[in-house]
């Protein structure tokens, strides 16, 4: 450590004693730091935040706030418990010592003092201190490239996922816009819900943003349903319906792979749920595992209530898109149905703002 740097090194000085702060101040002095003095505790702890010192040199006995209370205040405050303190007392009992190590002091020097014993003592204090520093930003440092690089990781999977969902828009013939109406429309009618009473306790941000994130990937599952069933034009047979069906269960399961090699939080357990449960029926005649009610997740009943609104506003190869009020019609056919009746009613009230 050059002058330059030991100069802006302060040390507090805690003594009631004149002489004693005086002795300690031309040692420190003499190594070339910056002695910081205080009379007692009281005093010491407002001087701490103006001089922030490196080091502690504590009298025990002491008027008003002794040597031990004093440290048991330093060592738990967040932003002082690492500052090293030294005892320095006429007492050199073992229990004494030992009571100021379970405190959290790192060091006991006994009066009277001893110049050379001092510094040596303060250098060795001093240095570790500083290594633990350097080493605390060097883990902050290394905690901040690895979570980035864990960032770019999860968007690199997400990037794949949305092209996963791509992949099976264009196979299964729907509208170029049709994932981001999708979005839009889901966080829309999460909104809403949330300022009625019923959803208000259970539909955060965090969820809304949650869901618009896992909407696109309800039928990333359709990668692996043969184009032509996705593509054909006349009725499914029971058994492409059947193969079609699984749609569901493969895209929660490529959602859970991905989520095992890393940390979505909400984001993948809604995605999983959208993906798993959006053509459960409020009725309990959906697929694949026949739910009904409440027991089919929120996430999924919005993406269907959702999901069958864009279908029907979109042209499709057998037919041409639907007005929204013509939709609404068809939609309220099915409404306690299909449907949740109180989530359709919401809907109902806001689809002038859908896309």
């Amino acid at each position: 450590m050059d002058n330059g740097d030991k100069e802006k090194v302060r040390i507090l000085i805690v003594d009631d004693v004149e002489t004693n702060r005086f002795i300690l101040r031309n040692i420190i002095a003499d190594m070339g730091y910056q002695p910081v003095l205080a009379e007692n505790g009281v005093q010491a702890l407002k001087l701490i935040s103006k001089c922030c010192p490196q080091l502690i040199l504590l009298d025990i006995s002491m008027p008003e706030m002794d040597g031990y209370e004093f440290c048991k205040i330093m060592k738990s405050n967040a932003e002082t418990r690492d500052v090293p303190i030294i005892f320095i007392s006429a007492f050199d009992d073992v229990r004494d010592i030992e009571k100021g190590f379970s405190l959290g002091g790192e060091d006991y020097i006994t009066k009277p003092f001893i110049p050379e014993e001092i510094k040596a003592r303060v250098g060795i204090r001093l240095r570790l201190h500083d290594a633990n520093q350097k080493l605390l930003e060097s883990n902050r440092k290394l905690q901040t490239v690895v979570n980035q690089q864990l960032k770019q990781i999860e968007q690199e999977k997400k990037a794949v996922l949305y092209a996963l969902a791509n992949v099976a828009r264009e196979n299964s013939c729907y509208d170029e816009e049709h994932l981001g109406r999708l979005q839009y429309n889901c966080r829309i009618l999460a909104q809403a819900m949330q300022l009625s009473e019923s959803y208000e306790h259970i539909i955060s941000d965090a969820y809304i943003e949650a869901l618009e994130l896992s909407a696109p990937l309800c039928d990333v599952g359709n990668v692996a349903i043969p184009i032509e069933i996705l593509k054909k034009k006349s009725h499914l047979t029971e058994h492409e319906m059947d193969i079609m069906k699984t749609h569901t269960m493969i895209g929660a399961k490529i959602l859970q792979d991905i989520s095992a090699t890393g940390d979505y939080n909400d984001f993948i357990k809604v995605a999983v749920d959208v993906a798993h449960y959006h053509h459960e029926n409020w009725d309990g005649t959906g697929y694949p595992c026949g739910k009904k009610g409440n027991d089919i997740p929120l996430a999924a009943q919005i993406v269907t209530l959702v999901s069958n609104y864009c279908a029907l506003t979109e042209n499709r190869t057998y037919r041409e898109a639907f007005s929204r009020e013509k939709t609404l019609e068809i939609m309220q056919e099915d409404a306690g149905g299909k449907f949740n009746m109180e989530m359709f009613t919401i809907f109902k009230k806001i689809s002038r703002q859908l896309h």
